[in-house]
């Protein structure tokens, strides 16, 4: 792909991977939309990006008319969309029998159908320009662990989603990838980012990642790539 005529769009953009991918899209000259619930908590994202080549939107991805309004503004200000980045994610974790309601219902809703909102929302763009489509995962998505049984069900569902779509839409000559990241820097679960987390990837190393797989010869397709911390702490 020639970047610098791209359109890109990140769910979840305003911190943690969202972030670090958009900032790494900037700086490879793509116009890039960010996406998160709170207006004014996109519109600072938009600001420490430092580009005007950035639209911040107010989008909950769990609400399908939003994610069809927010490909609507992407279209209106840049006239196209390219790339779309699937991010927005969270994770709430207790043994099964202690597991509520409310916490499987908002990972499932957010992490899984969230995903296929984004994806459904933005296929007709995706068609039109040949795009590129990417689903952020988790090493969670393969691996099941205690504690995680809902983390691990929107995870291990976005993984199987994303490939599956990935079968259905190269026929149009769109590109599908999940990635899988391992432990991330990044305010998941409620984490502030700090000097102890220097093993971990950060945000900076999945964002060169998409920018990678974005360079890569067309007729080359890593449709599901694991990576994880060279070292553990």
């Amino acid at each position: 792909m020639k970047l610098d005529t791209k359109v890109a769009y990140i769910t979840g953009g305003t911190k943690g991977i969202g972030f670090g991918i958009a900032k790494a899209l900037v700086q490879a000259g793509v116009k890039v939309a960010i996406s998160g619930r709170k207006l004014e908590v996109v519109l600072q994202a938009k600001a420490n990006l430092g580009s005007e080549n950035v639209l911040a939107i107010a989008a909950d991805v769990r609400n399908f008319e939003d994610e069809e309004k927010a490909v609507a503004q992407i279209v209106a200000k840049f006239g196209k969309l390219d790339i779309v980045i699937a991010n927005a994610g969270l994770g709430k974790f207790a043994p099964i029998d202690l597991l509520s309601l409310e916490d499987w219902n908002a990972m499932i809703d957010t992490n899984l159908t969230g995903v296929f909102h984004t994806l459904k929302a933005s296929v007709a763009q995706l068609k039109a320009n040949k795009g590129y489509y990417i689903s952020i995962s988790s090493l969670a998505g393969t691996n099941f662990f205690a504690t995680g049984a809902g983390y691990n069900a929107s995870k291990f569902g976005v993984v199987g989603f994303t490939q599956a779509a990935m079968l259905d839409l190269r026929e149009y000559d769109i590109k599908t990838t999940t990635i899988m990241p391992g432990s991330v820097t990044s305010h998941f679960n409620g984490h502030q980012p700090n000097d102890a987390d220097g093993w971990k990837i950060q945000p900076e190393d999945i964002g060169q990642m998409v920018v990678d797989l974005l360079n890569l010869n067309p007729n080359v397709l890593p449709s599901k790539i694991e990576v994880r911390p060279t070292r553990t702490k």
